[in-house]
C-alpha cells in the first residue's frame, strides 16, 4: 500500500473522548471521591473500603457481562489492594497517599524498561483511553513513535510523584487530595496534548491522514 496516500478512518472525536472519560472517572475520580466522602461520613476504613469496593464491583461487573477489561483497571485494583493492605496495617492516611507517589515511580520505570519492545507498555495504556485501528498500532513509524513519547511520559509520572510527595509531606489531606488532584490531572492533560500534536505531526510525516467520523458514503 502506498503510505503516501493511507486514510485512517477513526471514530468520531466525541467517541474517543467518551471512550477516555469512562476509564477516567472509573480508575482514578470514583475511587478517589468515594474515599474521601465515606472517610469524612465514617472513618478511615470507610474510606478504604468503599475505594476498594467500587474498583471490585468494576471488575466484578465487566466480568459478568463479558465486557472486556482494561489494563488500566486491572492497575488500578492492584493498586488498591496493596494501599487498602497499607491502610488497615498502618491507620495511617499518610501512608495510604504514599503509595500513589510510589506507583508514579513504577509507571516511569515501567515505561523506561519497555522502550526497547514492539510495542510499549505506553502503547498499551493508550489503547485503553483511545481507539486506535490496528493499521496503525502495527505502523512501524507509530510504534517508533511510542517508544520515544515513552520517555516524556516517564518524565512526566516522575514529576508527578515528587510533586505529590513535596504535597503530601506539607499540606492537610483535604488540601493534599485538592491539589495533587488538580495538579495531576493538568499536568497530565498538558502531556497528552503535547502527545497528540507530536503524533499528528509523525503520522504527516509519514503521509498517513486521519478523518474523524464515519467515512463518507460512496458515489451512486
Amino acid at each position: 500500500m502506498d503510505t503516501n496516500q493511507l486514510t485512517v478512518q477513526l471514530h468520531g472525536l466525541p467517541t474517543h473522548l467518551w471512550h477516555a472519560a469512562k476509564h477516567l472517572v472509573e480508575t482514578v475520580l470514583a475511587p478517589l471521591l468515594l474515599f474521601y466522602a465515606l472517610f469524612q461520613v465514617t472513618d478511615f476504613t470507610g474510606g478504604l473500603l468503599a475505594a476498594l469496593g467500587w474498583v471490585v464491583a468494576a471488575l466484578v461487573f465487566r466480568f459478568s457481562i463479558g465486557a472486556k477489561i482494561p489494563m488500566v483497571l486491572w492497575l488500578t485494583a492492584a493498586v488498591l489492594v496493596v494501599r487498602t493492605g497499607l491502610g488497615f496495617a498502618t491507620g495511617s492516611t499518610f501512608v495510604y497517599f504514599l503509595e500513589p507517589s510510589v506507583q508514579n515511580f513504577l509507571l516511569a520505570a515501567a515505561l523506561l524498561v519497555s522502550v526497547p519492545f514492539e510495542r510499549t507498555f505506553l502503547a498499551k495504556l493508550a489503547a485503553d483511553f483511545c481507539v486506535l485501528p490496528p493499521e496503525l498500532t502495527g505502523h512501524v513509524r507509530v510504534q517508533r513513535f511510542f517508544r520515544r513519547v515513552s520517555l516524556l511520559w516517564a518524565l512526566v509520572f516522575t514529576v508527578n510523584g515528587l510533586t505529590t510527595l513535596w504535597v503530601l509531606g506539607q499540606a492537610t489531606l483535604e488540601h493534599f487530595m485538592l491539589v495533587s488532584t488538580v495538579g495531576s490531572f493538568a499536568l497530565v492533560a498538558l502531556a497528552a496534548v503535547a502527545s497528540l500534536v507530536w503524533f499528528r505531526r509523525e503520522l504527516r510525516g509519514e503521509g498517513i491522514r486521519l478523518s474523524f467520523g464515519k467515512p463518507a458514503a460512496a458515489a451512486a
